[in-house]
């Protein structure tokens, strides 16, 4: 739904900043959708989730129509930090990127900081791993779930945005291609921690744009195959780390995916 609704209001308007807007609030709306199923109603989280992006997927192919293919060129300029461009390695690097790529490196680090370095990400972790100890504590383990549910779906909404603007600038109907359950995947591989989650979106990223990078050296080897690549990769990564954590903890929080229910805390 992020890329979709970026496309038709940056067309409509012209202004990134609306459909940057627009973005998180639509994204917000879904994400408010998805906490009443499973929070308020406590629903399978798996279901839940399941059926809202069957209803996104099918939304957006419906909404889409009327911009399917409308070319979006230079709706997120790139960004020049002369203090970067003269450093060797790094400043080609990381000198001339996007909007969007320059904001995941400073959620990414907001992110790891809240967690590890301030009492709501304390109170964040606990009603993570132990939701009932964590309310006798006086922690408001709904409204958490909500915020982290909702703050969630804006990134994801985000993300769609970044895929449309910056990397196909043009619509068109099932062009995440899938790339949502590869981050499922990257933030088991990451163990829950958000520095490691950058890392790992960066390397599947480049995994993503390897194949076109071999049909431009003109190696003959098959378009279908070279998509493949990111996804083969995920599942090669998803078995090697089910083999080598065997009987140890995951990294995940232990009340991921069940439902909080204040009757039953004891």
């Amino acid at each position: 739904m992020g890329a979709v609704t970026s496309c038709i209001v940056f067309i409509q308007t012209g202004s990134l900043t609306l459909a940057l807007l627009a973005v998180l609030a639509v994204s917000a709306v879904l994400g408010l959708v998805h906490g009443v199923l499973c929070v308020t109603l406590r629903a399978n989280q798996v279901v839940s989730g399941l059926a809202m992006t069957l209803f996104g997927t099918g939304l957006s192919a419906y909404l889409g129509k009327p911009v399917s293919g409308q070319p979006l060129p230079g709706a997120v300029p790139k960004l020049d930090l002369p203090s970067l461009q003269g450093i060797p390695v790094i400043g080609p690097l990381f000198g001339h990127l996007d909007l969007f790529t320059y904001l995941s490196f400073a959620l990414v680090l907001a992110l790891h900081l809240f967690i590890h370095r301030t009492s709501w990400g304390l109170s964040l972790r606990a009603v993570g791993d132990n939701p009932a100890t964590a309310d006798v504590m006086g922690i408001p383990v709904l409204g958490l779930r909500y915020a982290c549910i909702v703050i969630g779906t804006m990134m994801i909404g985000l993300a769609g945005a970044d895929l449309l603007l910056v990397y196909t600038p043009a619509w068109n109907e099932g062009m995440t291609a899938g790339r949502g359950w590869i981050a499922v995947a990257l933030i088991i591989f990451a163990r829950w921690n958000p520095v490691r989650a950058l890392v790992c979106a960066y390397f599947f990223g480049a995994l993503d744009t390897l194949g076109l990078r071999i049909q431009l050296t003109g190696i003959e080897i098959p378009s279908y195959f070279l998509k493949m690549i990111p996804y083969l990769v995920t599942v090669a990564v998803l078995m090697f780390l089910g083999w080598r954590s065997r009987g140890k903890p995951s990294g995940a929080p232990e009340a991921l995916g069940l439902p909080y229910i204040r009757e039953q805390r004891f």
